[in-house]
């Protein structure tokens, strides 16, 4: 089932990419929100959705520029590093909301996630070139 989603995002690429602009929305949206609009105490969550966001926005970004072609392995880099920019700028953003700060450790904490994404694809192009587009 992955097999073929990831398959299908490689043919629809453009969609991967509207994917990942609408996920960066959400994340500037939830950004913008003053700290008194959130729950306290959600600790070890919060991490986890740094990384799992960040993996997703990073993996369809991949995605959407790669297109499962082996001769566009290296622009693995860019995406990621398009994604540590986002995250990056997200921190900065937050500066800027009432009773939020930026963190270096957020944007450390995001580029897990990313890293992850981009180790999970150079797999899928390493291991699984077989997976055609057609």
């Amino acid at each position: 089932m992955l097999k073929k989603s990831i398959i299908w995002l490689e043919k629809n690429n453009i969609i991967s990419l509207i994917l990942a602009l609408l996920i960066a929305m959400i994340i500037f949206y939830l950004s913008s929100i003053p700290s008194s609009g959130y729950p306290r105490g959600l600790g070890i969550l919060t991490k986890v959705y740094h990384i799992l966001i960040f993996f997703l926005i990073s993996l369809l970004l991949i995605i959407s520029i790669i297109k499962g072609k082996l001769e566009n392995k290296y622009y693995i880099f860019i995406a990621i590093l398009i994604s540590m920019l986002y995250a990056t700028s997200d921190e900065i953003h937050q500066s800027f909301v009432p009773g939020r700060t930026p963190a270096f450790t957020d944007v450390m904490i995001d580029s897990i996630g990313i890293l992850i994404a981009g180790i999970v694809y150079a797999i899928r192009i390493k291991f699984m070139p077989h997976l055609k587009l057609s």
